[in-house]
């Protein structure tokens, strides 16, 4: 069976620290990542706020895609997030 994925974005706040990843299930992920258990750099700085996401059929694709943005400059990434969510509300209230 083929694995859906995400590549997504999260936030701490308006404008503030980003967080690029990928995963299979993101409202676990987005879970994880509310409780801290996420990863240690979203623990540290308290990045925790869904402000992107993309679904992918295959994982292969969104972790292709998380390479990509993953070496974009801050305003691009930035750019990205308020094409569609200018507001950065917690996307995760919404899956």
């Amino acid at each position: 069976m083929k694995k859906k994925g995400y590549f997504y974005i999260t936030a701490s706040k308006l404008n503030g620290v980003l967080y690029v990843g990928v995963t299979s299930d993101l409202r676990k992920r987005n879970e994880q990542h509310k409780s801290k258990t996420g990863s240690d750099f979203t623990k540290k700085y308290f990045v925790n706020k869904l402000v992107y996401f993309e679904e992918y059929d295959l994982i292969i694709d969104a972790i292709e895609r998380e390479k990509q943005v993953k070496k974009w400059r801050r305003e691009k990434k930035v750019f990205l997030i308020e094409k569609d969510n200018p507001e950065w509300r917690d996307l995760a209230l919404e899956l």
